[in-house]
């Protein structure tokens, strides 16, 4: 039986999240489960105690993780349903930007998941693209750069995409930054995932609001890497996706890292199914009742 440990961050930066996002977004609709951040967390040896950096329960509790916080809170990245947990024992560093919430591994130097909330508003926006790649201060060295990729064979994938973010030009950039990107494959890039990146566009739309987390998956104890830091390739990865309205449904996939030209080199999944893949626990702050009816449905397409 599941142990829930619940971790509360204070009402008080509660209440500037809402803030910001109402900044962000102006006609952002109210959300009833934000006026409390509650974020439960399952697994009797989980030891994610999260926390945001500067807050009372931050300075008393030394061993706690700390989200480091760069930039405005806003709900595209602070909703607790992003939180992702595991019982494996992972390196990780958590971060949050404008865009989006990571898990950083300073072993791969690439994002053990990312995660984002888009909504209707953040869907589109007035900001063209641009290309801002850099490397990230905030986590330590060595940690990917450009020329780590440069004649590599592989593409600097998006977890998070600046397609996702032209509501706002800082957003954008915090996509752009290497805690945010992985080695890729570059038809999966311009492919498949991209296609997917533009179908959460459009369920954005259309719901209000999408929950998103994704990442790369490393199958291999021994992985390929690129680059003088080692940038560690994945074998493949996985998207998340959940809508709460007008009821809760959610879906995932696997993609293998390859140009994905084969049928199996793309699998639909249920919630559950990634979560015994990947040994994540996806958007474990839902009522159990929910939790478990979303992440046992099959994923119908058809139907989004």
């Amino acid at each position: 039986m599941k142990t829930r440990i619940t971790y509360v961050i204070m009402l008080a930066v509660a209440m500037l999240m809402m803030t910001c996002c109402r900044k962000s977004s102006p006609q952002a609709k109210d959300h009833k489960n934000e006026t409390a951040i509650t974020i439960d967390t399952r697994g009797e040896s989980s030891k994610t105690d999260v926390t945001v950096v500067g807050s009372p329960k931050a300075k008393n509790n030394k061993s706690a993780d700390k989200i480091l916080v760069s930039g405005d809170i806003t709900e595209s990245a602070s909703h607790p349903l992003l939180l992702t947990t595991t019982k494996r024992k992972l390196d990780e560093q958590l971060i949050m930007r404008k865009s989006y919430l990571t898990s950083y591994n300073k072993q791969t130097l690439c994002p053990n998941w990312v995660g984002w909330c888009l909504t209707r508003e953040h869907a589109d926006g007035p900001v063209d693209r641009f290309n801002a790649f850099h490397e990230d201060e905030d986590v330590p060295s060595p940690r990917a750069t450009a020329s780590d990729y440069k004649g590599s064979g592989w593409t600097r994938g998006h977890m998070c995409p600046a397609g996702d973010n032209k509501w706002d030009h800082d957003a954008m950039f915090d996509t752009f930054s290497f805690i945010n990107i992985c080695p890729q494959n570059a038809n999966l890039n311009n492919g498949l995932w991209n296609s997917f990146e533009m179908d959460c566009r459009k369920w954005a739309k259309k719901y209000g609001e999408i929950y998103i987390v994704c990442g790369p998956i490393f199958y291999n104890k021994e992985q390929e890497t690129i680059g003088s830091n080692k940038v560690s390739v994945p074998e493949a990865f996985f998207k998340v996706m959940l809508v709460l309205t007008p009821e809760p449904k959610a879906f995932g996939f696997i993609a293998k890292n390859t140009d994905g030209q084969k049928k199996t080199d793309l699998y639909y999944n249920s919630i559950d199914q990634v979560e015994r893949i990947t040994g994540y626990d996806f958007f474990s702050a839902l009522p159990d009742d929910i939790e478990e009816a979303v992440e046992a449905q099959e994923p119908q397409l058809d139907l989004w």
